[in-house]
């Protein structure tokens, strides 16, 4: 028999499942799956708008506690909410209860026995500040350190891609409409922070070759 694994893929709405009214937004876990063999499936857990805190509040978190199982992987990307400290239901403080929430996420994989893995938050399309998710990239960077946790500083990949692409060619990847281009978005939108369908595709492919060319044992599951 076939041994068959689930990843569980954890985040915000940058990999996140669309409807179709919000087409040509893309998520790129929406995407993931073409990168790995059949045995190994995507379960995409991400949530728009979700952050460490209000994911775990809801109940999501325990809902991937009853399913993930030995052998299992699970993705860990959260910031872009957790920015949000004006909202008492999704901010957190970087070095606060930000990390402290990562670790609930890690505890549940590891008595499990599935393997966690931390993403660092996908860049904003920002050419003015490095920071474009402020403190939590490095903050989860330091948890990361402090706890031994496999991590994948998709950040830090993300911005230098977007920083080659250059100001101009890199609205190619997100969500940039100009009026009448989309039924959805009928006076045009300037999304820095949300991809199509393009951006999402470069995304997943830049995770899955770093994934590929780690010494992480997901990459046996890739093609």
């Amino acid at each position: 028999m076939e041994s068959k694994i689930t990843i569980y893929l954890t985040g915000d709405s940058t990999a996140a499942r669309k409807t179709s009214d919000k087409r040509p937004e893309t998520g790129w876990g929406e995407v993931f799956q073409q990168y790995f063999i059949r045995n190994a499936v995507i379960e995409n857990r991400a949530l728009n708008g979700r952050s460490t805190k209000s994911f775990i509040h809801q109940g999501h978190l325990a809902h991937i506690e009853e399913s993930i199982k030995p052998g299992d992987f699970l993705l860990i990307q959260f910031g872009h909410n957790d920015q949000k400290i004006e909202d008492p239901e999704r901010g957190t403080q970087p070095y606060g209860d930000y990390q402290e929430n990562l670790k609930k996420f890690v505890e549940v994989a590891v008595q499990k026995q599935a393997t966690p893995i931390l993403f660092t938050s996908v860049t904003r399309r920002m050419f003015d500040d490095s920071m474009s998710v402020g403190e939590y990239p490095k903050a989860m960077i330091d948890f990361a350190r402090k706890y031994e946790v496999p991590l994948l500083d998709v950040h830090k990949m993300t911005r230098e891609f977007m920083d080659e692409a250059g100001k101009e060619e890199s609205k190619k990847y997100y969500l940039h409409l100009a009026p009448g281009e989309s039924d959805n978005y009928p006076d045009g939108i300037e999304d820095n922070t949300h991809f199509n369908e393009r951006g999402a595709e470069a995304v997943a492919q830049l995770i899955a070759k770093a994934l590929k060319e780690s010494d992480l044992p997901i990459k046996s599951w890739l093609v």
